[in-house]
């Protein structure tokens, strides 16, 4: 398991401060959409300062917890481990023995949905986003007072964030910390909260941000922005912002992977005697042709012309199934000239094809083994 303080590249005793000022320089450079292929080494960096940022986590890390700061292992004897041992006999003890609990806390991470068209997502692009998301409260700054006063240290824990208390237990009286009712757990209080965020440090807004969506993407997709989800308690770190991607239909394209496919209708005469249409597309206007003799439902593939494939230059290719028209109105003169063709081809009493659908393995052997 990688040490969390080599990854930041931190020391041990490293301030909060320089945890999250590694962090971010780190992200920007290890983030996906910035340098993709180092999907890990973001991975590795985000558990880090997950654990490292939060007090109690990393308090669980030092000594020797889990990867995650969640403690230490579970062990025998019916116990989930010292936490349990203590809660059982000792009591529940909330913030205690560890010191108080900061009152600046990352931010949870943010989902939100957007709506993009089918050539956005084939070929990337920029779009405005209408996102509401918690910020820092622009009154006092994060800091949760108003203006000319400041966090007071709790007269009742005296800063501890725990008071200590009697407990009658199976072993008798014990002493046990418990989370101090006044300033709960934080070891400070705050006696003029600001105004507009009533102490938290945030408030809720909503922001237009301008993002790329990158080429390639499809329904479903979710890109994450680093540092741009809820910020956290007392003005704390922002969490990440993850953005589903939903595609619309388009009235003529449809995605297949990395092709495009589109259906075009031809004349009968165009299909038996071959024709070069033009057909619209993202490129512009290209040239269709259609080989003399087409039959309906043959597929026309044109290079390149498809979706650009995620995180690299390349595209798939246009594929355009061709429906052949039968014309369900003549007049003397075009019926004349049918059934003269008829009879040159000697059509004149049509003889039909049973085409045989899915066909099992063994009867495709069966007929090349007889040559057919």
């Amino acid at each position: 398991m990688a040490d969390h303080y080599e990854t930041l590249g931190v020391s041990k005793d490293a301030s909060a401060a320089e945890i999250k000022s590694s962090y971010r320089k780190l992200a920007r450079k290890y983030h996906p959409d910035v340098n993709p292929g180092h999907e890990d080494e973001f991975k590795a960096i985000s558990l880090a300062y997950d654990v490292l940022a939060d007090s109690e986590k990393r308090r669980n890390y030092d000594m020797g917890g889990g990867e995650n700061g969640q403690g230490f292992p579970a062990g025998g004897g019916g116990f989930g481990g010292f936490g349990d041992i203590f809660e059982t006999f000792f009591g529940g003890g909330g913030g205690s023995a560890g010191g108080p609990m900061p009152r600046t806390q990352r931010g949870k991470d943010a989902l939100v949905g957007v709506n993009i068209d089918l050539e956005t997502a084939a070929f990337g692009g920029n779009i405005d986003l209408d996102v509401t998301t918690a910020v820092v409260c622009d009154t006092c700054s994060g800091e949760g007072t108003q203006k000319g006063t400041s966090i007071e240290t709790c007269s009742l824990c005296h800063g501890a964030g725990s008071v200590q208390r009697m407990t009658r237990t199976l072993l008798g009286q014990m002493v046990t910390n418990q989370t101090c009712n006044s300033c709960h757990g934080f070891g400070t209080v705050i006696p003029n909260p600001c105004l507009n965020c009533q102490g938290d440090g945030r408030v809720r807004k909503q922001r237009t941000m301008k993002i790329r969506i990158p080429a390639g993407v499809s329904d479903g997709t979710r890109i994450q922005l680093s540092a741009q989800g809820e910020v956290g308690p007392g003005g704390g770190p922002a969490g990440d912002l993850f953005v589903e991607v939903m595609v619309a239909r388009h009235e003529v394209f449809q995605r297949d992977g990395d092709n495009l496919r589109a259906s075009v209708s031809v004349p009968m005469t165009a299909a038996a005697l071959g024709a070069s249409i033009p057909f619209d597309t993202f490129d512009g206007s290209q040239e269709l042709s259609i080989e003399p003799g087409t039959q309906s439902g043959t597929v026309v593939k044109l290079p390149g012309l498809g979706a650009t494939r995620l995180r690299s230059e390349t595209r798939g290719d246009l594929l355009i199934t061709v429906d052949v028209m039968t014309p369900d109105k003549l007049d003397d003169e075009q019926m004349d000239l049918l059934s003269q063709l008829a009879k040159l081809r000697d059509e004149e009493t049509p003889r039909a094809q049973i085409t045989t659908q899915n066909r099992g393995m063994f009867s495709r052997m069966r007929e090349k083994f007889a040559g057919r």
